[in-house]
């Protein structure tokens, strides 16, 4: 494995992003962010090896007359892009990646997109846009995006939080507890009064150490926080029990009641398997109480035990690498993260034969359903918070007739439940895509989505990607110009790293 990057990544992130027309704005956070990995250690066992991925088996094309319908849960974790330019940034080739540890639909699902608000009553608006697909350009690429509208966090419902930190040794590393307390200290720092935290830690056992303490008294969660030190096992089933009874104590009928827990996820006492933690989670949501997953570390994280838990209890997982993305994750995205305004999100794509001969859903693996799910409102499936977009993305083969100028019929309707938080009964809202969604001059969020799409089936070796490199990715961002958004800009930075 390469090391040398560590010594040159500012000069490297600064001529990339010359060469991919980032802004000035942009050069300077790409070369703060390559600064922060190149001031912390990089772990001698910096490698994926005792890291736990669950097995991805890629969507295969399907038979539109054999199967029309397409279901599966929405996903809004973003921890596998975080990991994966974690990896990037401390040197790994393609080939060190894990095929496992690259989730396509998390990577897009990083990036915020400019879809429609919601109207009315709607908890979020639904575009759709189709354009040829970018890696074979014999198929199209059918976009949908879905996005809820934000909310000012200070201006929100009380938050009863409980900060779940795992302090055993396993945690001792630079990139895990001392990153941790500065994640949470940031954290506590955008509370208000009328919010409440507690705070429990675990190792061989747990402790309390905050109860209930008013979020606008930051002086007194950032001196428990700066007094956390890791030794021991890893109990972490009893620090759940403690975490959810201290939420239940403090719970807020009309206000965001949410377990955050933080850890890399080796867990060696009490309850440890992943079957095990997804049934003791599951039976904990019954409460009201949500959970965020937040990932730490490297070497041994584990990956797969900290998507179940998120998936299970009602939240969102994702990974902290840097100070820079716990910024993102608990200070930008405060709302999105911590404020739910439609639960068990599914959705469900029929395909018309005469339209479509052919669809495959790139992705979302882990996510899918079977299509009496759809109905089925005991069923779990995903949240979205207040500010999220959510991407999905098809590649279809068209029959002949679909671009016919004068057909009007529908390429696809989508079906799309959701409950309101908190509620058992399940509402449906439902779309059309017609053949007047198709483009020549797609929008600049379905390019720069589908690069990432493309990145990501190339970084984990995608049968369907149609032969494209890394390379195609570079030329196509570079032809999009200069990307303004900071974490776009660094997506380029990484797609010429990994070139290099």
């Amino acid at each position: 494995m390469r090391r040398h990057w560590r010594y040159s990544g500012i000069a490297f992130g600064l001529i990339a992003a010359l060469l991919t027309g980032c802004s000035a704005d942009s050069k300077e956070s790409i070369a703060m962010q390559d600064q922060i990995y190149a001031d912390e250690a990089m772990p001698a066992d910096a490698t994926a090896s005792g890291e736990n991925y669950q097995e991805i088996t890629e969507n295969a094309f399907c038979d539109t007359v054999q199967q029309p319908v397409s279901t599966f849960s929405a996903d809004v974790d973003t921890a596998s892009y975080s990991n994966l330019r974690r990896m990037i940034r401390w040197g790994y080739r393609m080939a060190d990646i894990p095929a496992d540890a690259v989730r396509v639909e998390e990577l897009v699902n990083y990036f915020s997109y400019d879809y429609r608000l919601p109207e009315g009553d709607e908890p979020f608006g639904v575009t759709m846009q189709v354009a040829e697909c970018p890696w074979n350009t014999e198929h199209q690429l059918l976009s949908i995006g879905l996005k809820s509208q934000d909310i000012d966090f200070t201006e929100a419902k009380p938050s009863n939080l409980v900060f779940l930190l795992d302090v055993s040794g396993s945690m001792q590393d630079a990139d895990k507890l001392p990153l941790l307390q500065q994640a949470f200290t940031m954290l506590s720092e955008n509370l208000t009064a009328k919010d409440r935290i507690s705070i429990v830690t675990y190792a061989g056992s747990d402790a309390v150490l905050l109860e209930g303490c008013p979020g606008d008294q930051s002086t007194v969660i950032s001196a428990a926080l700066s007094d956390l030190q890791a030794s021991g096992s890893t109990n972490g089933s009893a620090g759940i029990e403690t975490a959810y009874a201290l939420a239940e104590k403090f719970y807020l009928e009309d206000g965001n009641n949410r377990v955050i827990l933080a850890t890399d996820g080796d867990l060696n006492v009490g309850v440890t398997s992943e079957h095990a933690l997804s049934e003791l989670i599951s039976r904990k949501k019954e409460s009201g109480v949500y959970l965020t997953a937040l990932g730490f570390g490297t070497g041994n994280l584990q990956d797969n035990k900290l998507e179940t838990l998120a998936d299970d209890g009602n939240g969102m997982y994702a990974y902290i690498d840097s100070v820079t993305e716990a910024r993102k994750v608990l200070v930008e995205e405060l709302g999105a993260n911590m404020v739910t305004v439609a639960e068990d999100v599914k959705l469900q794509a029929t395909f018309s034969p005469a339209q479509v001969a052919q669809y495959r859903l790139i992705g979302y693996e882990n996510r899918l359903l079977s299509q009496e799910d759809f109905e089925d409102d005991t069923k779990d499936a995903g949240e979205i918070g207040a500010g999220h977009t959510v991407t999905a993305l098809y590649e279809l083969v068209l029959t002949d007739q679909a671009l016919a100028p004068e057909n009007a019929d529908a390429w696809m309707t989508l079906d799309v439940r959701y409950k309101k938080p908190h509620t058992k009964t399940s509402q449906l809202l439902e779309y059309q895509l017609l053949a007047s969604d198709y483009t020549d001059f797609p929008s600049e969020d379905f390019q720069f989505a589908s690069c990432v799409a493309q990145f990501g089936m190339i970084v984990r070796n995608s049968a369907y990607c149609g032969g494209s490199v890394l390379q195609d990715v570079r030329e196509r961002l570079n032809a999009m110009g200069e990307q303004t958004d900071v974490y776009r800009a660094e997506f380029c930075d990484l797609v010429n790293t990994l070139e290099e």
